[in-house]
């Protein structure tokens, strides 16, 4: 097997491979969870205080019951639940869907770093990983070939979510009520509670996203643990056109330029290192931008979701 230093200039794509696996986990289950909630004419612009919340739920349960996967199962209900409000405030009469996930937001980072005080110091266990590189005695390669499974599930995840939105009654039921709720109550379905599963779903979705936050990458918890990472799970559902396949793409996409900038100071470039950590908002720029016209903005939009009226 080759030694350590025969990786060379394979360093950087090895060290950018890594890295997107890493990053974009959380990303994989915000924008699945929220791709379900648009789907059904609802848009939840409070996921970044999900995220932090699950991130909460999952590090005092794991540190609890010594289980990070039960860690993991609460950061979920967790999420559900903050769905669950979202959906509830969303229901009443004359409620902007913006509006109160941007309070919502505010109200779930606020709740998180409350609750979570206690939990700065002690140290939960965190999630096993699955180590795929065990054939080379290569570090780099090594680290960029440990997995977590939550990375896989949701890899998993997005081909299963884009099966059951086409041929699953329950995936018609999702998209008629983003199509046209008129159409759903027609069907003798109340838009609201099918609107409520969904956003739960997400929130559910969104939940495990923050528990790998504090569980596995960085694998603690602290008050800076998420940086907006929430809110730009919307931004990759716009631009992977509502499509759950589109989204897992996006969202590794992502993942691989947030890694660049840690991947070149790692072979000791550092000139426009800011630059480089701002990497993965500017490619975002640049492709909605260069994707972006009157006809092709909001194809794949459903026709219910505010952003479209």
């Amino acid at each position: 097997m080759a030694g350590a230093g025969d990786i060379g200039l394979w360093t950087v794509p090895v060290a950018v491979l890594g890295g997107a696996v890493r990053v974009s986990t959380p990303f994989i289950f915000v924008s699945l969870g929220e791709c379900i909630t648009e789907r059904s004419g609802r848009i939840n612009l409070g996921l970044e205080g999900t995220l932090v919340m699950g991130a909460m739920a999952g590090y005092g349960v794991s540190y609890l019951t010594g289980s990070p996967w039960l860690g993991v199962l609460a950061a979920g209900v967790a999420g559900a639940g903050m769905g669950a409000l979202h959906a509830g405030i969303c229901g009443l009469p004359r409620v902007n869907d913006i509006a109160v996930g941007i309070a919502l937001m505010l109200f779930g980072v606020g709740l998180a770093f409350y609750l979570g005080k206690p939990l700065i110091e002690p140290t939960a266990p965190r999630l096993p990983s699955i180590d795929l590189g065990w054939w080379t005695d290569i570090p780099q390669l090594r680290a960029a070939l440990r997995i977590n499974a939550l990375f896989l599930i949701g890899v998993a995840l997005a081909p299963v979510l884009v099966w059951a939105l086409r041929t699953t009654r329950w995936g018609l039921i999702i998209r008629t009520a983003g199509e046209s709720a008129d159409a759903a109550l027609a069907m003798g379905y109340s838009v609201n509670f099918i609107r409520l599963r969904a956003t739960m779903f997400g929130g559910f979705l969104a939940g495990i996203g923050g528990s790998f936050l504090s569980l596995y990458y960085p694998g603690s918890w602290n008050e800076g643990l998420s940086s907006g990472q929430g809110i730009t799970a919307v931004a990759l559902v716009i631009f992977a056109r509502w499509n759950p396949l589109l989204c897992l793409g996006a969202s590794v996409l992502f993942g691989g330029a947030a890694a660049l900038g840690p991947a070149l100071q790692s072979v000791g470039y550092s000139q426009g290192y800011h630059l480089f950590n701002a990497a993965p908002y500017i490619l975002t720029l640049l492709i909605m931008i260069a994707t972006c016209s009157p006809k092709r903005t909001l194809i794949g939009a459903p026709a219910e979701l505010s952003i479209t009226r």
